[in-house]
């Protein structure tokens, strides 16, 4: 092996780019401007590394101290070996796999690689690209896959499946303990067109086998609204899945507007299951709550995004708002969970900052920082840190949030009896706070 890292141009070259705050990596169209690393003389495993080690030394600015070139060093002695056999023909695979040992010694989850069908993934839903699905949003437990969203109209939703039901097989095989039929690979069943046998579980009902035929649809998940009466008023939850997409503002807007013409007065607004996305779209999102700058800053520059009302605007005119200037002026929970990342946790934040309570459980851990997106040798993606998040003030953001109300989300709770115990202590949150503020008025 030892091939030589060629130094490239300025590690902040890259610093126009559209930054994505995600827990995974995405892949997005990019212009390099030369910066593609050199391709070098050697085994595919050997291109990946060298393509990934040169973007981890020139591009990365996050919070992590350790030694990348010391780390580059020793784990480019650790490829060394794991190739001795293999040579030139030592796969992109096994370059992939001393890669993601190497990123994971930053200790840094914003900054990892994604093989080409991962990548893929991420790019249809960014893109909002219609692909074929059968519209259920499904994550990996011990207990087997759960289905925490469903698309209207879907091919899911027709055949009755609610969210919270258990996918304990799909196609004869145990979900979410074979990696054929974890989450990633629940996606890959869909895209083969072919029909999906799944058997499902319901707390208080008996097993059941269904089949679902993947129809065209589009990638991303969407926002769901639900409203719900109680002697405090009505309260409106929202199912916020994904700020990937380059609407989810303006359909979480929508989904707040709608709620508002139904006169709900409470709002919880469910994270549990939303990993991030894009910059804009979080802030935009977060200022129907209060108006709201972001700044960002990498070496020696600065860069800031504010929003006010929903929309896009000037960090001047968000500074200079009223701090009641805010679309959503009624109470408000926001519900996280381990699952909840990136661009939720920053969302969440914010939320916070105007009052929301947060009830949940600790986030993930990395709104503190942003990435942008390398395309690498084998098809696939490098997410690399480059930038650390301020608020307004000038303050770094916390890695994540701590609930103000601890709630967790119980899978086998929600499996066996059917009580969404985290939802409910969310929901009686915001009508405690309703009832306590009518009374101070009077009302």
């Amino acid at each position: 092996m030892g091939q030589r890292y060629s130094k490239r141009v300025s590690p902040h070259s890259r610093s126009r780019r559209p930054v994505r705050l995600l827990r995974l990596a995405v892949t997005v169209p990019l212009v390099l401007g030369g910066l593609t690393a050199a391709s070098p003389v050697g085994s595919p495993a050997a291109t990946l590394f060298q393509a990934a080690s040169d973007v981890l030394l020139h591009d990365y600015y996050g919070w992590s101290d350790t030694d990348r070139t010391a780390l580059v060093a020793q784990y480019h002695a650790a490829l060394d070996s794991a190739c001795a056999d293999a040579q030139d023909t030592c796969t992109f695979d096994q370059g992939r796999k001393v890669v993601s040992d190497m990123l994971g010694q930053l200790h840094d989850p914003h900054t990892n690689i994604r093989d080409a069908e991962g990548a893929e993934r991420l790019r249809e839903i960014q893109n909002d690209l219609t692909v074929l699905r059968t519209g259920l949003q499904v994550v990996k437990t011990p207990l087997g896959l759960l289905v925490v969203g469903i698309l209207p109209n879907s091919p899911g939703l027709k055949a009755g499946v609610q969210r919270f039901d258990l996918l304990t097989q799909v196609n004869g095989q145990q979900a979410g303990t074979d990696q054929k039929v974890d989450a990633a690979g629940f996606v890959r069943l869909e895209r083969r067109a072919a029909p999906m046998v799944l058997q499902l579980t319901r707390a208080g009902q008996p097993s059941r086998v269904l089949t679902l035929t993947p129809a065209p649809m589009k990638a991303g998940d969407v926002p769901t609204l639900t409203v719900q009466n109680s002697p405090a008023g009505k309260v409106a939850v929202i199912q916020y899945p994904t700020f990937l997409a380059d609407n989810s503002a303006d359909l979480f807007l929508k989904s707040l507007r709608e709620a508002q013409r139904q006169g709900a007065g409470g709002l919880v607004i469910d994270l549990r299951y939303n990993g991030g996305g894009s910059l804009e779209q979080c802030v935009r999102a977060a200022s129907a709550f209060l108006p709201t700058v972001y700044q960002a800053r990498w070496a020696q520059n600065r860069w800031e995004y504010a929003a006010l009302d929903g929309d896009k605007t000037s960090p001047a005119r968000a500074r200079g708002a009223a701090p009641d200037d805010r679309l959503w002026t009624g109470k408000v929970a926001v519900l996280v969970g381990q699952n909840t990342a990136s661009c939720a946790e920053v969302f969440g934040y914010f939320a916070h900052r105007a009052g929301a309570v947060v009830v949940g459980e600790p986030t993930k851990g990395v709104m503190n920082s942003g990435v942008t997106f390398v395309p690498l040798p084998d098809q696939g993606v490098m997410s690399v840190t480059v930038l650390r998040a301020y608020d307004a003030a000038g303050e770094p953001l916390p890695s994540h949030l701590d609930p103000d109300i601890s709630a967790p989300t119980d899978v086998k709770e929600l499996t066996t009896s059917g009580q969404d115990t985290a939802l409910q202590t969310a929901i009686e949150t915001v009508q405690a706070q309703s009832a306590g503020a009518d009374s101070v008025s009077g009302k």
